[in-house]
Parts: C-alpha cells; structure tokens; sequence
C-alpha cells in the first residue's frame, strides 16, 4: 500500500512516512539503549569495584535509576503531546541525554572524579560526596533523556502508518516486533562487546563508545524531519482528563439519560484523530460529566461543567487500562534480579571458556536477549501465521493472550533461579569454600546460569511487547506517548519494587548471628534461593489476579474515521490511498 499526498496548489508530494522511516527512529532508539544498557549493565560492577559501595546500597543504586529513568516518561510525553509534538521532544531529549552520558564518560576518565586507589591498585574507600553527586548528576539527565524519547520513539514510529488503512494498521504490529528485535539487538551488543571493553579495556572506552553512537543517531534522526509524518499535539490530555472528573463530580447528583450526552464533532474533532470513541456502559458515573442540563450552553460549553461523550470515554479508557497496567510491575520486579544478584551469582561462577578468556559476568545477560530475539522472530514468523489459521486475528492471539503466557514463563525463570542458587551453594560447601575469603572462583561451571537468563528473555518477548501493543491499541488516539509512557511507569514501580524488596529482606531476614539472606559480602553465606522464591510466589498470585483482570477487561468502543487529520507541513493536504 502506498500512500501520496497531494497539496492543493502543487500537485503530487512526495511521501510522508511509512517504512523509509525507520532506520531514522528505530537508530535513535537502538543508540539510546546501547548507550544506557551499556553502562546499566554491568553498572553493578562499576558501583562495587570502582566506588566501593556495599552490595545492597550498590543493587538498590541500580534499581533506583532504573526506577526513575522509567518515570520520566510521563513528563515527555505530556510535553509531546500538549505541546511540542514528538518529533522535537525526541530531538531535545536527546540532545540531554548526550549531555548526560558525556558527563558519565569524563567522571571515568578523570581519576579525581573517582575514589583514590590503594597501593595494589584495588579501591578501598568509597567515593566521596561530590564524586557521587556527579556520579548521580550525569545518571539524572540520562533519565530525563530517556524520559522523552522512550514513549516517543515508539509512538512517533507506529504514527508513520495509516491507522485507517486495514493493510497498513498491519504494519503496526510489525513494528512493535521491530522495535524490540532492535532493542534486543543493541542491548545484545552492549552486553557483550561494551561490557567486554569495560572489564578489559576500560570505562573510559566503555562508556565512550556509546556516547559517540548517541550523537551520530541524533543528528541521523533530525536529517530524517522531511520524511515524516508529524501529528500536531491537540492539547494537554491531562487536562482534559481532569475536567471530566471535575464535570461528573458537579453532576454526581443528577439521574443519568443516555438520550442527554453531548456530542460535538467540533469539539471533538482535533482530538479524535483517527478514530471517534463510542459510549461504553462501564463506570457509569462518569457519564454524568457529558449530560446536558438547562444551565449548559451547547453551542460553547463550560468544559468544567459539559463534557463530551469522546472525551468521557477517554477518561473511561485510562482506567480500565490501569488493572492491566499494574499487572506488569512484578514482571519488572523479577526481571530486574538480572543486572544484581544474578550478576553477583556469575561472578562467583567458572567463567573461563580457555585460558586467555573469560566471560564476563554482565555478559551473562546476553543469553536473555538471544532468547528473546530468538522468541520475536519464532512468534512473527511462525507462530502468528499458525495461530491466525485458527483464531482468525491478524496478529495470531490478542495482546491480553500474549501477556498471559509471557507472566507464566517469568514465574518457571525464577523458580529455576532458586534451584541453580541451591546447586551452586551446594557446590560451594562440598569443596569447603563457604566462607570463601579470597573470593576464589567456584568449580562450577556459569552456563548453569543460562536457563534463568534465557526464560527471563522469553518472558519479555511475550509479556513486554504484548503490554506495549495493549496500551498503543487501547489508548485514545490522542494520548499514545502518554499511554506509551504508561509501559514505563511499569518498569518504573518494577524497579521501585524490586529496591523496597531488597531492602525488606535484607532488614527482615537478618539474624543475631549476622546472617542474612541477602549478605553484602559473602553470597555463599546468604539464602538467596528464598528471595528468588519470594518472587516466584508473588508473581503466582499476581498471575491470579492478571486472569482475574483480563477475564473482565472490555475492549475500547471505536469508531474510525474515514480519513485522518495529517499535519506533515504547513500545505493542507489530502491524503490518496493505492495499491
């Protein structure tokens, strides 16, 4: 399908979006994971051996950034969505996360910047105050980078589609594989060949080598402006969102008559691009907000008063998304014990493949996205095709489906983690190396790692690109980066989670002996097989509730417009479909 445009005064244009896109969008995110993941993964090291920190502040360090990186979302995509539109909210999000990972590079590059080695070269003081300020500093801007251009990125990627058009609404759902394919692709080489030069090379290096990629792929995204296909932001949806509320709580004591919701094409019309939202018959009480009483002007309402029923049933759609949305945190919870004490486990580990080399233990998380990529190509090439001949859906199994099976998978990943960390402390006691104080390297080999690691990787491709097609698909048209960002507000309070866990357990299991489950030192003394299944029982009952949620759940009642309101320059244009 081929889209042309066609200005009023100058004939044919040339075409706006699409697939030639891509690489310009899909690069700029591909450079934003390298560079985060890059550092991010194998930070636990570099907060360990370089600054010294104890474990548990180091772990809690990890998860806090994570946590908050995955925040920022909502804040850029609010800007992009009442203000500045996609396209500048990427292109200046980058820009700060350029800033941010240039700092990170020179605090490694720089020996005053970083605690003072003792005579054998190992760091035996932690960083200073203002070693740790810039430390967080430069992590700080990189988050609110990565907080305008995660939920843009994939939203201002989908947009290059026609959503109207059957065959390229297909696209979309190809691109939601894509974007994590290539997501995977770039954490897996960050995961191997930047942690390798980290570890051998040097930080320096390590992080400067994805700080060079960041500012190639911003001004490869900013070369791209001609292409595409820009929507303009139609106004706060926050602020929408709250004069509902404020509407149906003025009229919480009238009776409801569906035959007495406003409707107002005018109104409704910037904001219901590509599709009009029809009235639903959940949480009724909000339908008080778009009835029409003798105090309302029709022509030019009050809209603290009278709202209409599109912009009702917005609101409706934010919150019947929020059970589903909330489902994804212990996800998140479990997923994030990869770059902490499954890393600490490596570590501990055989990692020689001969002589010369030795994995590192942060490269052991390419085993993640080799099965996750793996798993994205599988499920677009061989299980949609299979699954469609039987269900009839284009995508195969619907996105609430493809979320069920990644929760299961998660739940076998951490119960197998508990089992591996029983074999290797049983490892550890038949050879006397319990306590183990010159950290000498246990005799057992790491791949015993791979299968938590690589069903973690399954569980992603399942669940995370499935919660990422269910809030674009179920969002209102007008508040996609928002509901984009809503993906990451998971990732956020996962990340949250897993900090507040941590903290509980090793607080709650520490004994008068000194023992503790999470120890900061000596993993060998610890009971981390009990925190693993800690999480494993968690997320039982959070599968519980999923079902329990997604049983109830009612898809958004739509009605798509014929055309769609495409703002690609200042000509008004008309869009001409042909195959």
């Amino acid at each position: 399908m081929e889209m042309e445009e066609k200005s009023q005064n100058n004939g044919p244009k040339r075409v706006k979006g699409g697939l030639l896109t891509m690489p310009f969008i899909l690069g700029n995110d591909v450079s934003e994971k390298l560079a985060v993941v890059g550092f991010g993964a194998n930070m636990i090291t570099y907060l360990t051996k370089e600054l010294n920190m104890p474990l548990t502040q180091a772990a809690n360090t990890l998860t806090n950034f994570g946590g908050t990186a995955s925040l920022t979302p909502l804040l850029g995509a609010f800007i992009a969505d009442a203000f500045a539109g996609k396209f500048w909210t990427i292109t200046v999000a980058s820009i700060i996360y350029q800033i941010g990972m240039t700092c990170l590079t020179v605090s490694a590059v720089l020996p005053q910047l970083r605690p003072t080695p003792c005579g054998d070269g190992t760091v035996c003081q932690q960083a200073s105050s203002g070693q740790l300020a810039i430390l967080y500093g430069s992590l700080l801007l990189t988050a609110v980078g990565a907080g305008g251009i995660r939920p843009c990125a994939v939203a201002f990627g989908a947009d290059q589609f026609n959503e109207s058009d059957p065959k390229q609404k297909a696209w979309i759902w190809k691109y939601f594989n894509w974007y994590y394919f290539s997501m995977g692709v770039s954490i897996l080489l960050a995961v191997t060949v930047l942690v390798y030069v980290q570890d051998y090379v040097g930080w320096g290096w390590g992080l400067g080598i994805p700080t060079i990629f960041m500012f190639i792929s911003v001004i490869l995204f900013v070369l791209g402006y001609p292409l595409y296909r820009n929507l303009d932001p139609v106004g706060s949806p926050f602020t929408r969102l709250i004069q509902v509320s404020v509407a149906a709580f003025k009229k919480r004591k009238l009776s409801t008559d569906t035959k007495l919701l406003y409707e107002n094409e005018e109104i409704d019309g910037p904001i219901s691009n590509g599709g009009k939202l029809l009235h639903s018959n959940q949480l009724k009480f909000l339908d008080k907000a778009a009835l029409v009483t003798e105090e309302d002007d029709i022509k030019s309402p009050n809209l603290w008063r009278l709202n209409t029923v599109h912009r009702v049933e917005e609101l409706k759609c934010i919150i019947r998304m929020g059970p589903i949305w909330a489902s994804g945190i212990l996800l998140i919870t479990a997923y994030a014990q990869q770059g902490t004490f499954s890393l600490q486990q490596a570590k501990t580990m055989n990692r020689r493949l001969s002589k010369s080399f030795e994995i590192p233990a942060a490269s052991m998380s390419v085993f993640t996205y080799i099965s996750m990529i793996s798993t994205i190509v599988i499920y677009d090439r061989v299980l949609v095709p299979l699954s469609r001949k039987f269900t009839g859906l284009d995508r195969g199994i619907t996105f609430l489906q493809r979320m069920g099976i990644g929760f299961t998978i998660s739940i076998l990943a951490t119960l197998v983690a508990g089992m591996v960390e029983i074999k290797r402390k049983g490892v550890a006691s038949a050879h006397g190396l319990i306590d183990n104080p010159h950290n000498l390297t246990l005799p057992i080999s790491v791949f015993w790692l791979v299968p938590q690691y690589s069903l973690h990787g399954i569980a992603e491709a399942f669940m995370s690109i499935g919660h990422l097609e269910f809030f674009y698909d179920q969002a209102p048209e007008s508040m996609r980066s928002t509901a984009t960002a809503l993906f990451w507000t998971s990732i956020s309070m996962g990340n949250y989670v897993s900090t507040a866990l941590v903290s509980l357990v090793h607080k709650f299991s520490a004994g008068p002996d000194g023992s503790n489950w999470l120890p900061n030192r000596n993993l060998n003394k610890g009971r981390l097989e009990y925190f693993y299944w800690l999480i494993t029982a968690l997320q039982v009952v959070n599968l519980i509730y999923y079902l329990f949620c997604a049983l109830f759940y009612s898809l958004k009642p739509i009605q798509i417009q014929p055309k769609e309101n495409v703002h690609g320059d200042k000509d008004a244009v008309e869009l001409v479909s042909h195959v």
